[in-house]
């Protein structure tokens, strides 16, 4: 039987941890945060104290980390605990955060030399997918690695090879400019037909099976219209991944200028405290730009 390990049990680690363990795999489990991984006890997995102890006997490592650095430390150190002295030669590790291209570049190199494989298989599908198993995943590095596993990906969704270390990163980056994107628009256009007099709930509806419809427009609208911007995804970690879309833009000679816009006014949401809520909670940011409508002369 295949072992694995999670390294990491948050918002997104937590849901794919029990959708594994309900496919039938042994799993351990690591958190910084410990009782994030002893949640996952009562589901059957082993929950371990060091990312060490954690993959000690892990066919396949799983890790799902808030950014890059973090990545890095668990997997590498320093200090002691990390893991990368405890991974078996032959062992898989896929990376499942979002990250810098580059850095998964550099981690594949670096665990080669120890006689790991590695991928990096960002996500897309929030919580809402993670819970139900159909995460969009994006595989990054050699094809019979991502055939290897394909098991642990059907049980947490759909996986496309994208091509080799690092372009899984890409897609994910990609996604999350056309994300972080449409979210501003759906909010920006909410909030003009509301000011114009309109129901926006009702404009949503009207505009949905249109050429404006998307999963956005359906999840993220319905959160504006309702108000309710509690944390699924994150604001923070959407800046975070526009952050680091650009600086793979800039590395590239790439001129992004849709993509800058959008960055800096995820910025101005998170310096406007807003950075704990949802990333429909952009929403909030465009509401408070807003001036008090110019009422109208009646005079005549």
């Amino acid at each position: 039987m295949t072992h694995l390990t999670i390294l990491g049990c948050g918002l997104m680690g937590a849901p794919m941890a029990r959708r594994l363990l309900a496919a039938g795999f042994s799993l351990t489990a690591w958190n910084r945060t410990c009782a994030k991984a002893e949640a996952l006890a009562s589901w059957g997995a082993i929950v371990a104290g060091s990312p060490a102890l954690a993959v000690a006997h892990a066919d396949i490592v799983i890790t799902m980390l808030e950014h890059g650095q973090v990545v890095e430390e668990v997997l590498f150190g320093p200090g002691a605990g990390h893991a990368s002295p405890g991974l078996k030669p032959g062992a898989l590790v896929i990376d499942m955060s979002s990250i810098l291209p580059e850095q998964a570049r550099d981690h594949a190199q670096r665990l080669a030399r120890l006689g790991v494989s590695y991928l990096d298989a960002p996500v897309s599908g929030g919580t809402v997918g993670a819970e139900a198993g159909t995460l969009a995943i994006m595989a990054g590095g050699l094809a019979d690695d991502v055939e290897r596993a394909r098991p642990v990906f059907n049980a947490l969704g759909r996986a496309v090879h994208v091509g080799p270390s690092g372009s899984g990163q890409l897609a994910k980056l990609a996604n999350q400019m056309i994300v972080g994107i449409t979210i501003g628009a759906v909010a920006e256009a909410l909030l003009l037909a509301e000011r114009g007099g309109a129901d926006p709930a009702r404009v949503r509806e009207a505009l949905r099976g249109g050429f404006a419809e998307s999963r956005i427009l359906e999840v993220h609208g319905q959160r504006m219209v309702d108000g309710d911007f509690a944390k699924r995804g994150s604001l923070a970690i959407q800046l975070k991944d526009l952050n680091n879309a650009l600086h793979t833009a800039s590395a590239m000679a790439f001129d992004a200028p849709i993509t800058q816009g959008l960055t800096a006014l995820y910025a101005d949401a998170a310096r406007h405290g807003f950075d704990q809520l949802d990333q429909s909670g952009l929403f909030c940011e465009l509401q408070r730009r807003q001036q008090p409508p110019v009422p109208k002369d009646t005079s005549v």
